[in-house]
């Protein structure tokens, strides 16, 4: 970290543009048909498609902040077909089933590019795929077992790289192996969300800004302005829904934070590759996530402090120093050529863990209440899916259609036991990262070829497997 180094602000992504002009509050009780509470990708998507399949709905988006405050507005643009909880919907449900939630995670990656491009919303688009890559004997065991799992799920376009192949794509240093997915693209986080917002309110979704709900009950939103009465109300808050009555223990907020480099002349391009702009990830348990923007940067994001006590969020996107410094070394130990380089900002947010690490999409046919969310960072494209899902399950129950495709889906209604009070919760995800960092740290060290016992302890405690 440098004292040049912008620290919150939300997050880099609204550095060029600004945060966008504010939207009027709610200022009095009101109606709807669906009351829908988060402006970010999953409640916004849910307006967009609501909206369209059902013009004469009248449909209100309360949101706490502004359109992309949350992780919305701070992820790192992965936009890809990757989806939390596949495996234990195999185990519950089914292969098949299993299978049909990754086809329509695949074809959602095109549909939230398609959308952007029919809507006029330029949001860096690139799709480049995306490349996990493996950097110590044991992530290559990973790598190659996560490879032959999407093979069996379907994904036949999927490639294998050694070590040469790997790095003539992106010169990462130490990487052994990699696999690639076409199913993947580079977004502009804030572009999107922006873009979105207005789309929604083009087609007469109406927006509510600066508006805290602060608790949701059937048929109706409350806010410190005034109640929001409706047939359905659908909650759309992912890393924030510990904030409201009663769920404090629903969804943990996890923290993840990113840095971003200034922009990299040609010359080190030359050198790291990386020509085809796909995200790029690895296979540490402690994992990294990043991408070259659109202006020849790297933005790479990871675990900092994961969790705040109490499910606690930021204000502002602030995170510490340390973290920042862990993110640095992160990337000059992917990118040797970049020691010294200048990180010009840095930032945080939170997202959404079930107990079970099972993104859900859920409405309560009894009382007209609906969530989504859960997504454990998978949230850019899985949101769209989401979206299109609570249509659908909103349409079903108003008679206005029957079921879908995407109603049968194995994520649908899915139930999920709460977290652990306090303070086991903050004991205990504090003590899994340290367990993973640790691993990490035991497969580098040692060069095992297989994934040490410290980690797979760790997944079974958190339930991740």
């Amino acid at each position: 970290m440098t004292s040049a180094t912008i620290n919150g602000g939300i997050s880099f992504w609204y550095a060029t543009d600004g945060i966008p002009p504010p939207r009027e509050p709610l200022t009095a009780d009101a109606t709807a048909d669906v009351v829908i509470v988060g402006g970010g990708y999953t409640g916004l998507w849910t307006a967009y498609y609501l909206k369209q399949a059902a013009p004469f709905l009248r449909i209100t988006v309360l949101e706490q902040k502004f359109c992309g405050y949350g992780a919305s507005g701070r992820n790192g643009g992965w936009l890809y077909n990757g989806i939390a909880g596949r495996d234990r919907y195999a185990r519950l449900h089914g292969h098949d089933a299993a299978l049909r939630l990754q086809q329509a995670m695949n074809d959602t990656v095109t549909e939230v590019i398609d959308v952007a491009a029919k809507e006029g919303i330029d949001a860096d688009v690139h799709r480049g795929g995306v490349l996990e890559v493996a950097r110590t004997p044991a992530q290559l065991g990973r790598l190659k077992a996560f490879h032959a799992a999407e093979l069996a799920f379907g994904e036949s376009d999927r490639e294998l790289y050694g070590a040469r192949d790997t790095r003539a794509r992106v010169n990462v240093a130490d990487a052994i192996g990699s696999s690639w997915t076409p199913h993947g693209a580079r977004i502009h986080p804030a572009k999107l969300v922006t873009g979105l917002a207005a789309a929604c309110e083009r087609l007469g979704v109406v927006i509510h800004e600066s508006t805290p709900v602060t608790e949701i009950a059937p048929k109706r939103a409350v806010t410190p302005y005034g109640t929001v009465r409706a047939p359905y109300v659908l909650r759309c808050t992912e890393g924030f829904t510990a904030s409201l009555k009663g769920h404090k223990r629903a969804w943990l907020p996890m923290n993840s934070s990113m840095i971003v480099t200034a922009p990299l002349p040609a010359s080190t391009w030359e050198q790291l590759g990386w020509d085809d702009r796909a995200t790029l990830g690895d296979m540490a348990h402690a994992y990294m996530y990043a991408q070259r923007t659109a202006d020849d940067r790297i933005a790479l994001g990871g675990r900092g402090v994961p969790y705040r006590f109490g499910s606690r969020t930021d204000n502002d996107g602030r995170t510490q120093p340390a973290t920042i410094e862990a993110l640095t070394s992160l990337l000059t130990s992917f990118f040797p050529a970049l020691t010294g380089v200048e990180i010009t900002h840095a930032w945080s947010g939170v997202l959404g863990v079930p107990r079970d690490w099972c993104a859900t999409v859920t409405l309560d046919r009894s009382t007209g209440l609906g969530w989504a969310g859960g997504y454990v960072g998978s949230g850019v494209a899985t949101a769209n899916l989401a979206a299109r899902t609570l249509r659908d399950l909103v349409q079903q129950d108003s008679g206005q259609a029957g079921p879908t495709e995407l109603t049968t889906l194995p994520w649908v209604d899915h139930r999920v036991r709460r977290w652990e009070p306090e303070p086991l919760r903050w004991l205990g995800v504090h003590t899994l990262y340290a367990a993973y960092r640790e691993a990490d740290r035991r497969e580098s060290r040692t060069h095992t070829p297989t994934t040490t016992p410290l980690a797979r302890l760790a997944d079974r405690v958190a339930g991740r497997h």
